[in-house]
C-alpha cells in the first residue's frame, strides 16, 4: 500500500456553521483496496467531512484530490459521476417504490424514453445475488425489514462502479449474519481494488474488517493509524479526550443501581397482549424504578412488543393495566394521559423533525399532550428546553439550531428530552444508543439509570447484549416474534446465558 498513491486526498478542510467551526484543518487520506475506519464521537465530525467529500456541503477551506486530480464536488449527483457512492447511517431510501426501482433510481435502464422494467429487474437480482440475496424486486421495499432496507442501500451504492465507497454506520440494523455477509461483500470489493471509508461504533467490527483509521475529535484530525498499531482501549481514549476511568465510573453506576425495592408496585401489567402477525401474546410487568430490557436478535419482535405498550399499534388480544386499572390502550393519545412515553427506533421517520428547531422538537410531545389550543408561553419554552439542555449536555447548546444538523448522538438526547418534560412513569426506549459514539453511549446508560434510582419505570430495547446486562434489573428474551423466558439479571445471567435461551427457545 505505501506504494500506491491515494485515490482520496482531502487537506486542511474547513467546514463552518454559525457558531461552531465542524471541521478545523482535517486531512484525510484513502487507498485503492483498503478499508478505513473514520473514528470519533458524535459530533467529532465525521458525518460533516462525508458531506463535504460528497458533496452535500461546500468546503470553506482545503483542497479534495480525486487520483491525483483536484475537484470541486458540487452535489452528491457530481460525487456519484466522480465515483464516490455513499451508503449513510439512516437508511434513504423510497420505501413505497419496489427494490429495483429503489436501486436504479434516476439511473433507470431506458429505451426510446421508456423505462425497461424487464431489465431493470433482472439487473437488480443479478446485483443483489452479489450480495447473496434473494429477493422478489418488484416487490415494495417496505415489505422488507429495515436490514433489508439497508443491504438495498449498499446494493444501489456499489453499482455506480464507485472508486470510493462511504459506508456510514452500514451495520447499525444488521445481525450478526448480515454483519457477516455484508463483510464479506466488503473484502470482495476491496480486492477489486474499490476503497471503503467505514464509519461504524462497533469497535469488534472496526478491527475485524478496516486495515487502517482516522481519529477526529470536536473538529479536527487528532491521528491516523494502522489497525494493528492501536488497542481498543488507546483508540477510545483518543476518541474522548480522556482516560476509561470516566467511562468505567458510569458504567459502575448502572451496575450499582439494578438493585430494586421488592415493595416497587407495578406500573404496567400487560396480559396475553399481542398482535396477529407482528407479536405473539405476552404477559409483562414493569415496576417503579425497575429497567426491564428487550433481549433479541433482529426481527425477534422486541420493537412490536414495545410498540403495543405505547399504542402505537393496537393490540388485537390481552389487555393493559396501568396501577392495576384495566385501560383501554387504541393509541398514542391514551398511553401519553397514562404518562407512558416511547422514543422509537427510527429517529429520522418517527421520531426527529429536521426542520424544526432543537427546542421546537424538544416541547413537540409536552405541547401534544396540552392540546394545541393551549400554546406553552414561550418564556416557558425557553426554561424547559434551556434545563434539558444542560442536563443532557446536548451539544452545540443552541436551541435555535435546526436539529437536523445536530450528530445522531446528539438528535438523540433531544429525543429523550422530548419525552422526559413529560415527566412519564414508564419510559420506553427502543435502540436509544444505537449508531451513537462511545461518550454519548455511557451518558445515556447513565441517565437511565438515574431515572429508575429516582423511581421512574424503563422498558428498554437494545440489540447489545452486554447493555441490557448492565442497566436491567430483569431480562425479557424474545425469539421468533414470542417472549420465550423472562431472566432475572443475577449474578449467574450473562450474555451466554441470554444466547443459549434464544437459540433454544425454551419458554420459562
Amino acid at each position: 500500500m505505501g506504494e500506491q498513491s491515494p485515490v482520496l486526498e482531502m487537506t486542511g478542510i474547513r467546514k463552518v456553521f454559525p457558531g461552531v467551526v465542524a471541521l478545523d484543518g482535517v486531512d484525510f487520506r484513502l487507498f485503492p483496496g483498503e478499508v478505513h475506519a473514520l473514528m470519533g464521537e458524535n459530533g467529532a465530525g465525521k458525518s460533516t467531512l462525508i458531506k463535504t467529500l460528497t458533496g452535500v456541503y461546500e468546503i470553506d477551506g482545503g483542497e479534495i484530490r480525486l487520483g491525483g486530480e483536484p475537484v470541486r464536488i458540487s452535489g452528491p449527483l457530481a460525487a456519484q459521476q466522480a465515483g464516490v457512492s455513499t451508503v449513510y447511517q439512516e437508511v434513504n431510501l423510497c420505501t413505497n417504490l419496489s427494490v429495483a426501482e429503489n436501486i436504479f433510481i434516476g439511473r433507470e435502464p431506458r429505451r426510446f424514453g421508456k423505462i425497461q422494467w424487464g431489465k431493470m429487474r433482472q439487473r437488480a437480482a443479478e446485483l443483489l445475488a452479489r450480495l447473496d440475496l434473494d429477493l422478489d424486486v418488484s416487490a415494495p421495499l417496505s415489505s422488507y425489514s429495515l436490514a433489508i432496507q439497508q443491504m438495498v442501500a449498499i446494493a444501489r451504492a456499489i453499482d455506480i462502479d464507485a472508486r470510493v465507497l462511504i459506508l456510514d454506520e452500514p451495520t447499525s440494523s444488521l445481525d450478526t449474519a448480515e454483519v457477516a455477509q455484508l463483510f464479506r461483500v466488503m473484502r470482495r470489493l476491496k480486492e477489486s481494488g474499490v476503497a471503503i471509508l467505514f464509519v461504524s461504533h462497533f469497535l469488534d467490527q472496526i478491527y475485524e474488517v478496516s486495515d487502517r483509521l482516522t481519529i477526529l475529535r470536536n473538529g479536527q484530525l487528532i491521528s491516523e493509524h494502522r489497525v494493528d498499531e492501536l488497542t481498543q482501549v488507546q483508540l477510545v481514549e483518543k476518541m474522548i479526550g480522556k482516560e476509561l476511568a470516566a467511562l468505567e465510573d458510569l458504567e459502575d453506576k448502572a451496575q450499582s443501581n439494578r438493585e430494586r425495592s421488592a415493595e416497587a408496585k407495578p406500573v404496567l401489567e400487560a396480559k396475553g397482549l399481542g398482535r396477529t402477525g407482528a407479536i405473539a401474546p405476552y404477559d409483562l410487568t414493569i415496576h417503579e424504578g425497575e429497567v426491564v430490557g428487550l433481549a433479541g436478535l433482529l426481527g425477534s419482535g422486541r420493537t412490536e412488543l414495545a410498540r403495543l405498550l405505547f399504542g402505537a399499534d393496537r393490540a388485537d388480544t390481552g389487555e393493559v393495566l396501568v396501577d392495576g386499572k384495566r385501560i383501554n390502550l387504541r393509541d398514542p393519545q391514551v398511553a401519553m394521559k397514562h404518562r407512558i412515553a416511547f422514543s422509537s427506533e427510527n429517529r429520522r421517520a418517527e421520531g426527529i423533525i429536521g426542520d424544526l428547531s432543537v427546542r421546537e422538537n424538544i416541547i413537540l410531545a409536552l405541547q401534544a399532550s396540552r392540546g394545541w389550543t393551549r400554546p406553552i408561553p414561550r418564556k416557558k419554552q425557553d426554561e424547559i428546553v434551556d434545563k434539558y439542555i444542560k442536563a443532557l449536555q446536548i451539544r452545540p447548546a443552541d436551541p435555535e439550531r435546526p436539529v437536523r444538523n445536530l450528530s445522531g448522538g446528539n438528535q438523540q438526547k433531544v429525543l429523550l428530552a422530548r419525552w422526559l418534560i413529560t415527566e412519564p412513569r414508564l419510559l420506553i426506549i427502543d435502540e436509544p444508543t444505537r449508531g451513537i459514539d462511545v461518550g454519548a453511549k455511557a451518558e445515556i446508560q447513565r441517565l437511565v439509570a438515574e431515572l429508575s434510582d429516582g423511581g421512574m419505570a424503563v422498558l428498554f430495547v437494545s440489540a447489545e447484549l452486554e447493555e441490557v446486562l448492565r442497566l436491567s434489573h430483569k431480562i425479557a428474551v424474545l425469539r421468533d416474534r414470542r417472549l420465550v423466558e423472562e431472566l432475572e439479571n443475577t449474578a449467574d445471567v450473562d450474555a451466554d446465558r441470554i444466547m443459549q435461551t434464544i437459540a433454544s427457545g425454551a419458554t420459562s
